[in-house]
């Protein structure tokens, strides 16, 4: 299912059910986007293809590739057997993107979003993806200079990947709230604690919180009405922040902004990682799993959009309003059991202030968005490595 999409839309429907079918339950890969920055002005710089030409017979070779502008890189834990292999190889990835990025003469910035660069000075990477997406969203996709993480985790069972993608709808404005590290674009203070979440979600097509499916039957038929309708080229223009992947066996959470601090990336990805598990348990067991409207989770998810981890979020279920932060601990209190029995308890936690609450207070004190990014970027040279 690569670029040249070499299979019809059957062909490739059928390989993911038979993948999904035969796949195996929490394995897990991440991917972490970074700005290529100028070492003398932090600005982006449209460096992409030296970095990957440097990559050549190295290591990292296979887990670096390009994601739409060619002033960001993206790494690749590749798949991993558990979370504690995949938190081991998040620091190798940061590392080898960072020796490279030595080499080339350019520094590596992970926030959600760039805080002054204009989008008018990013080029699009040349691959017949991206100019697919070029010709097909024109300004939507020429504006999405922005970086997050990704975590894909393994599902066995076409159906129940479909239940649990669902289901984790629920949880993606707590996820995006401790993610927040982007308040700051286009040379000003957004007020927004994840700016890079209203850039992407809000203006892509089938973008955000999906529609909840039932089950395999009932989502596939909505992916082929896509393609047979000509809204889709290609399955990866499905760009929902959590979705049934149809090249891998996995649920990808996409909602997260890119992390500047490692331990902080790790602590994310652990989450939504022990989410999707906890999820899948509760699927298996028969415990009620409520799918809320899409109207209500939208309701939680502009509150973490606009304040982050230091606002309210509502409780879908009962009504009640409480500090985000109390939210995002709930929900590691519901996950600990299968986190403890998966490897990825040690690395769950709340920060006392996420990316974004540490960039607005260095704001408030009167620091400049070119002295706060600077002190992001040189805090975390190695990018939090």
């Amino acid at each position: 299912m690569g670029e040249e999409q070499k299979l019809s839309v059957d062909e490739q429907l059928a390989l993911a059910r038979e993948q999904l079918e035969n796949g195996r339950d929490f394995t897990v890969a991440v991917e972490e986007e970074f700005a290529l920055l100028d070492p003398d002005t932090l600005s982006l710089d449209n460096r992409f293809e030296e970095l990957q030409a440097l990559a050549a017979g190295r290591e990292v070779e296979s887990h670096l590739v390009g994601e739409l502008i060619a002033s960001e890189a993206e790494v690749r834990t590749g798949r991993s057997e558990s979370f504690v292999e995949a938190a081991a190889r998040m620091g190798e990835r940061r590392e080898q993107l960072s020796a490279l990025a030595d080499e080339l003469g350019v520094l590596l910035g992970a926030s959600g979003t760039h805080p002054w660069s204009p989008w008018q000075a990013q080029r699009i990477i040349d691959t017949p993806h991206y100019r697919r997406n070029d010709e097909l969203l024109r300004y939507v996709v020429w504006r999405n200079n922005t970086f997050g993480q990704h975590v894909h985790v393994g599902i066995r069972g076409a159906d129940r990947a479909v239940e649990i993608a669902s289901a984790m709808r629920n949880f993606l404005p707590e996820l995006l709230a401790l993610s927040a590290s982007s308040p700051f674009v286009e040379d000003v203070n957004s007020g927004l604690h994840s700016a890079r979440t209203q850039i992407f979600t809000r203006t892509f097509p089938r973008c955000g919180v999906p529609d909840a499916f039932a089950d395999w039957r009932e989502y596939e038929q909505f992916v082929r009405f896509l393609f047979r309708t000509g809204s889709v080229a290609e399955h990866t223009q499905l760009w929902w922040s959590v979705r049934v992947h149809l090249a891998f066996p996995t649920v990808e959470v996409r909602i997260a902004d890119a992390q500047p601090d490692l331990a902080e990336s790790r602590s994310l990805a652990a989450l939504a990682f022990s989410l999707v598990a906890r999820c899948a348990r509760a699927i298996d067991e028969g415990e009620p799993v409520i799918w809320q409207p899409h109207r209500m989770i939208e309701e939680n998810l502009w509150r973490a959009i606009r304040w982050g981890l230091s606002g309210e979020m509502i409780d879908l279920q009962s009504g009640d309003v409480r500090p985000t932060r109390a939210a995002v601990e709930e929900l590691i209190e519901w996950v600990m059991p299968v986190a403890e029995e998966l490897g990825a308890a040690p690395f769950l936690a709340v920060p006392e202030q996420n990316s974004a609450e540490r960039q607005i207070a260095r704001f408030e004190e009167g620091a400049s968005l070119q002295e706060i990014y600077t002190e992001l970027v040189k805090g975390s040279e190695r990018v939090g490595g």
